[in-house]
């Protein structure tokens, strides 16, 4: 087994008040919407493509240099296809400054314990000190690491939906501890099945209201939860699909060029789900690049949020 020490690694816990209710906030953008493609800039792309290939269990798709995209390991025998999950692209740039807005983690989601369980053995066999902690949120158990050039990532799992508690409007989520090393005991030896997905991507922001405004005021997802400088937001009822913080980058200005982020993407059902967002972004006033079957649109802070068609 794989000691495994260190830190909470977790948000703070979601805290609201009132009378208990059951349903989830209503989003504007579609409930079917989902969390694609997110796109990082390396200065090490065979160093970066070892970690989440040979740790994270993503396997490469493509290759055109200087970029590579990697996916879930999929049966090609039983007619699945494997999705770009992560696109690597490398680059001359300099390394972000912490406080900057960017990247906080990138989440990908198992589809049971014994796939996570199995990248946790393999991130924590071969990356050992990239280890951050974990925690249970209520929703979801989840582990949280650094990649070889400081991006965050996070393994999780999530419970079911029908041990989800909403109150108000608001999904409840804590951060109770998670040992790793007896999540492994249980669970390594299991049966699974079905593959790995980006469950959600959070990130840092500047200023929380201004965040609110541009993604749940104009993209159209509805904030699900709150807590001490933080949201969290989603599509469908989803615990959440996007989080900001502030926690180090409160007062950000806009981005540079650097090493982390390059963009997140976000899939909707059909084109009406993006012509309605094209709506959205005209009566906001906020510039965007449009195409048939795609857009993208920079946040506040240029974070390049891209939208494309489920295929």
């Amino acid at each position: 087994m794989v000691a495994l020490a260190g830190g909470s690694g977790a948000a703070p816990t979601s805290a609201s008040a009132g009378s208990t209710g059951e349903e989830p906030a209503e989003s504007v953008i579609a409930g079917a919407t989902r969390m694609g493609t997110v796109e990082l800039h390396t200065a090490d792309l065979d160093a970066m493509t070892d970690f989440y290939v040979g740790g994270v269990g993503l396997v490469p798709l493509s290759e055109d240099e200087p970029s590579v995209a990697l996916g879930a390991d999929v049966d090609a025998d039983a007619g699945a296809s494997a999705e770009e999950l992560i696109r690597l692209v490398g680059v001359d740039a300099p390394t972000a400054n912490p406080a900057d807005a960017g990247l906080y983690h990138t989440a990908i989601r198992f589809p049971d314990e014994p796939a996570l369980a199995r990248a946790l053995l393999r991130v924590g066999s071969l990356y050992p000190s990239a280890y951050q902690g974990s925690a249970d949120h209520a929703v979801s158990l989840a582990f949280y690491f650094a990649d070889p050039e400081g991006n965050g990532v996070e393994l999780y799992v999530d419970r079911p939906r029908n041990e989800w508690v909403w109150q108000d409007g608001e999904v409840q989520m804590g951060s109770a501890a998670l040992d790793p090393n007896a999540f492994l005991e249980e669970h390594l030896d299991g049966e699974t099945a079905g593959i790995a997905d980006v469950g959600h991507v959070h990130l840092k922001v500047g200023d929380l209201d201004i965040a609110r405004e541009f993604y749940e005021g104009v993209l159209g997802f509805a904030v699900t939860a709150e807590a001490d400088g933080a949201i969290f937001l989603s599509a469908g009822g989803y615990h959440h699909h996007l989080a900001a913080n502030t926690w180090g980058s409160a007062g950000a200005g806009a981005r540079q060029t650097t090493l982390g982020l390059g963009s997140v993407e976000v899939v909707v059902p059909v084109a009406s789900d993006l012509d309605a967002l094209v709506a959205r972004l005209d009566a906001a006033g906020v510039g965007y690049e449009h195409t048939d079957s795609a857009l993208t649109v920079a946040d506040p802070w240029g974070t390049r949020v891209a939208f494309r068609i489920e295929a």
